[in-house]
Formats: C-alpha cells, structure tokens, sequence
C-alpha cells in the first residue's frame, strides 16, 4: 500500500530536498522507504542508530547515491546548519528527503537557514478517502471510529491489538519525547492533563478550567497544550470569526489525532475522525498546491454552533454538521447559511438511509462525503 503523498514527494524530490513530519508511527519511515523504489542508489541513514551516526556526520556514504535518507536527523546538534551545508555541496542529481516528527516541525519558528531549499509535507493518518481502494466509506468510518488510522492498529483489524499499541505508544511519548519539551516533574500534570483532554474533544477549551483542576497557572497549561500539539498528540480547531457575527467565542476547539484514543461515546469518536479527515484535505491541498486553505468551527456565545468550517482566502466555503443518525438538519445551519448564503452547508449523519438536499442544506452520508476529500 502506497501512502497518499508518495507521487508527489516522489516528483518534488528531483526539485528540492524533501521534510516529512507529522505523528509518531504514522508512516514516516515507511513512506520514505517505500520512495527509494524510484531511484537507483538510494541510502537509508537513521541518525538514532551509532554506525549511521558515523556516517551522516562525517558524510561518508557513497558519492553516487541518489537519494539520501535522512531519518530522525532532527535530534543532531545543529543540524539545519549541516542540511544547508550538506544540500548546498551535494553532488548533482542526488537529492535529500528528511523525515521526523515534533521539533522537525517546528523548527521554522526559530528562524529558517533553510528556505528555498525543501518542500515540507505533513503526513496524517489514514482517513476514509484513502482507504476508498480497500473498504466501503460506511466500514471506513466505523472502523476508524473504533481503530484510530494510526497504520499499525488499524491494519490489525482487532480492538485488543490496537489497545496495546495505544497503551505503549503513549506511554513512550509521555516517556520519551515530552521529556524533550519540559522538565521531569512536569510529566505527571501533562499525564494528567492529556486524560482530561480525552473527555473534552469537540468542546471550546476552557483553560481556565482545566487550569482549576490541575491546580496550576493557566499559562502553564497553555505550555502543555502547545506541547502536546508540536508532539502532534492532539491538533486545535480554531473558531472563525470574519463576516459571520461579531459575537463568536474565541476558544479553540481540541481533537486527537488518533480517534481510538477518544474518551467519549460513539458520536464523540465520529466528530473527531471527521476532524482528523477535514485536516488531512486541508494540509494535503496546503502543501500540493500552496492553497489559501484553513479549518475551523463557528460557535455564537448564545451557543449557535456548527461543528467545523471550512475557509478559502478568509472566505467561508463549507459549514460541515456531525451527527450519528440525527437526519433533521440543525438550526444551527439555517443560522450559518443565513449569514454566509455563499457558503455550502451540509449535514454529515453516519447513520443515514436516504441522503437529502434542500435549496440551503445538503444532508450526506459521512463516509459518501468524507470519501470524496482530496487526501
């Protein structure tokens, strides 16, 4: 199984050097791997392991390699410093393709010595539209619910199997990485603080209140959050707040990227795999074509709310409302579209035998329409 973005990396590379972040154990590895059937000399180097250490630090692999692997590279000291050196002395036509996750993607905030010199993609977990050559988009949706798209629990098609992974693989970020953010004793509170989140997924974040429950200063907590989105443990969905109505709240909205790991019933781990699949569309076309793209949600302080938005140039396109078998298009919609008559308001209804369309509301079978995303 080729991932999504495997042509387009695969084209991009003979251009420029190629960043690859996103998850722990979402595919990284494998894609780049997957991407070396395309050349002729490719070398796979992994900077955690020591005889490859060796090698990227004293640039020895062979001078006509084609494709050099760069994996976790991020943890090197100074290691944009080397790419820059690296990719600027390089051999022509080799080419260079780094993949890694947390601090590779947030290293543009520290000021870039590499611009102009890669394309950086954002790998995401499967989602209904890529897994349209193996299931029905109604199975995909139900299993996605239940598995997460994290590859390795999903393909194991078991509710046990994907537990166990899902208990060691958090038990390593909190573990491993987090340590990489904050300070040992930080580890229980941010422990404590990603259970409480588990329960408020598709709720406005109150860090006030969670900052009462963890007995800590709420700027504390905003440090945790922001951890645990650079360890791509969760993602935030912003609120929209031009040309609708003044009185929007400005809390952003939390999701998992892994909807198996969702404490909440079954419409909860619906909202939040339609999330996951509205921000993989919204990357892929981010990254493939530059495209003025953003997710949000639209929520009134009289608790009007829709579920997410989609933006184009600032521009509301699509207001999108989740329901498990709820066919009656909310009010909520009517509101919205009232306001914006040019945006496209649809009900996405898991559950639903006879999709409907009126002149302001489309009411859709989720897996039919998640199906129908670019990614």
């Amino acid at each position: 199984m080729k991932r999504y973005l495997y042509k387009n990396i695969a084209k991009d590379l003979h251009k420029k050097m190629v960043f690859i972040t996103g998850p722990r154990q979402v595919g990284k590895t494998f894609l780049a791997k997957n991407i070396q059937e395309e050349f002729k000399r490719p070398v796979y180097l992994n900077n955690d392991d020591i005889a490859d250490i060796k090698i990227i630090h004293n640039r020895t692999w062979p001078l006509n390699a084609d494709l050099i692997i760069f994996d976790e590279i991020h943890k090197m000291k100074n290691w944009k410093t080397y790419l820059k050196g690296t990719f600027d002395t390089r051999i022509p036509p080799q080419t260079f393709l780094i993949t890694g996750s947390a601090r590779l993607d947030t290293f543009r905030q520290t000021g870039d010595s590499l611009a102009g010199r890669y394309f950086l993609y954002k790998l995401n977990p499967l989602s209904v539209k890529e897994l349209a050559g193996m299931m029905e988009p109604y199975e995909a949706v139900a299993a996605l619910n239940k598995l997460g798209g994290f590859p390795e629990p999903f393909l194991s098609g078991s509710v046990d199997e994907a537990q166990r992974w899902r208990r060691q693989y958090y038990t390593d970020i909190v573990r491993e990485d987090i340590m990489d953010f904050g300070r040992i004793h930080e580890i229980r509170l941010i422990r404590l603080l990603l259970e409480m989140l588990r329960k408020r997924v598709g709720s406005p974040l109150s860090i006030g209140s969670l900052a009462g429950d963890l007995q800590v200063a709420p700027n504390t907590v905003r440090k945790y959050v922001d951890i645990l989105e650079c360890l791509h443990v969760i993602f935030l969905v912003r609120p929209f707040h031009r040309n609708i109505a003044r009185s929007l709240l400005k809390e952003p909205k939390i999701y998992f990227y892994d909807s198996g790991y969702v404490d909440g019933d079954e419409g909860a781990r619906l909202e939040n795999t339609v999330a996951v699949c509205l921000l993989k569309h919204v990357q892929y076309l981010q990254d493939t074509k530059g495209a003025p793209l953003s997710l949000h949600y639209l929520r009134t302080k009289d608790g009007k709310e829709i579920d997410f938005a989609l933006a184009e140039n600032d521009t509301i396109t699509h207001g999108i409302e989740v329901k498990l078998s709820e066919d009656i298009p909310s009010r909520a919609l009517y509101f919205f579209q009232e306001k914006a008559p040019s945006m496209n308001a649809v009900q996405l209804v898991h559950n639903l035998r006879h999709p409907q369309r009126t002149d302001a509301i489309e009411v859709a079978r989720a897996g039919d329409w998640l199906a129908q995303l670019s990614a």
